[in-house]
């Protein structure tokens, strides 16, 4: 049997080598490039992560952090005006 939930979970490594689920909240297209907005499913769940989805030669989706402040907001802001009834931002 299927779980439809777990096709929004996606598995990533942590800096420490750790395995760490995240939910995937959205993905926003931005300036051609396509971007995913994880929530990590432990802990306090009050951090979103953003990183670039980018498919590989075999079709896979690969992911990359951001180091641009600007995109990094820009991508925020998309996602904060497609979810602002549903999760409570802080400013």
């Amino acid at each position: 049997m299927n779980n439809h939930e777990d096709d929004n979970i996606v598995v990533l490594c942590d800096e420490d080598g750790n395995n760490v689920e995240f939910e995937i909240l959205d993905l926003v297209d931005y300036e051609g490039e396509e971007y995913v907005i994880l929530l990590s499913t432990e802990g306090d769940g009050d951090e979103v992560v953003i990183l670039k989805s980018e498919e590989d030669e075999n079709g896979e989706e690969d992911f990359y952090g951001v180091e641009d402040d600007e995109v990094l907001e820009a991508v925020f802001s998309i996602f904060k005006n497609r979810f602002s009834d549903e999760f409570d931002f802080a400013e």
